[in-house]
């Protein structure tokens, strides 16, 4: 079978670079040989028990080496420094890719290193859960998410649709957009809604001990809902926050306007205005299901 790239190398085997290796190995026409990086001996080991990678490297380095396809599926944080580590090690007209969650930041940290005749397509899986480590990944986790590629312009277009190629094998749909215009999009449809599942969980932690347990104990499906994605991995959404500040801010102030506003409307009892937020925000809710990504 004819292959996109015969080695593709995973610099971090988490939930999404685990899920990709287990992709490409259970749709084929991907990749070869699959090099699985991980940042501990620990995480390494029980990659190599789980069987989905091919090669096993502690060194990003030598698992960049002679790889037609490196996408970076660690932290944002840690994308400049694994960079300058792979960029030696990067052979001419391989790509390098990754999974990141705000763009221009990986275009800022990634871009400087990447040494001419390699091709840099920024990549974005709009897809996920709380869980994180080797075990978290599935095959079809992809299945009808979205990936945005965020090419920097002069990009290689061949590069670019080879790597739009492969995510499509993996079952995403795929769309190609500016960078800065993709963080103020992650930034409404991701990254706000996280930092407030994180606060919301923050004010319910801070009550008296006895209203705790009891938010705990009693606690409905809303709550629940919050809780889920509050789940998520410190250390990335950390990362998040402060390479997509500028966007996440804006919809914060944004947020801090319109929840004001639903205050007031409660406060003089405006039920229209709120009757109003409840029926767009089901509309879209609708949308989202008829999309199929709800």
């Amino acid at each position: 079978m004819t292959v996109l790239f015969p080695r593709l190398a995973l610099i971090g085997t988490g939930l999404i670079g685990g899920s990709i290796a287990r992709a490409a190995r259970a749709y084929g026409g991907i990749a070869t040989t699959i090099i699985a990086n991980t940042r501990t001996q620990k995480s390494l080991d029980r990659v190599a028990e789980l069987g989905f990678a091919d090669i096993c490297e502690l060194d990003p380095a030598k698992a960049a080496e002679g790889a037609d396809l490196v996408i970076l599926c660690s932290p944002v944080g840690t994308y400049a420094s694994l960079a300058a580590q792979i960029a030696p090690a990067l052979k001419p007209g391989a790509i390098i890719s990754d999974v990141g969650s705000t763009k221009q930041s990986v275009i800022r940290d990634i871009g400087p290193h990447v040494p001419a005749g390699v091709h840099f397509v920024p990549s974005h899986p709009m897809a996920g859960t709380e869980f994180s480590g080797p075990d978290s990944g599935f095959a079809e986790l992809f299945q009808n998410r979205w990936c945005i590629l965020t090419p920097p312009p002069g990009t290689d277009d061949a590069a670019t649709e080879k790597l739009e190629a492969a995510w499509k094998i993996m079952g995403a749909l795929t769309a190609r957009m500016d960078a800065a215009h993709h963080d103020r999009v992650a930034a409404i449809v991701s990254h706000l809604p996280h930092l407030l599942a994180f606060t919301i969980c923050g004010t319910a932690d801070d009550l008296a001990d006895e209203t705790r347990q009891e938010v705990l104990q009693f606690a409905a499906s809303g709550f629940r809902d919050f809780t889920r994605i509050a789940a998520s991995d410190p250390t990335m959404w950390s990362d998040i926050f402060m390479n997509n500040k500028d966007a996440i801010l804006e919809m914060l102030a944004r947020f801090s306007e319109d929840a004001q506003a639903m205050a007031r409307a409660i406060r003089w009892g405006d039920t229209a205005y709120i009757e109003d937020k409840i029926n767009r925000s089901r509309k879209i809710r609708s949308s989202l299901i008829e999309l199929k990504q709800a």
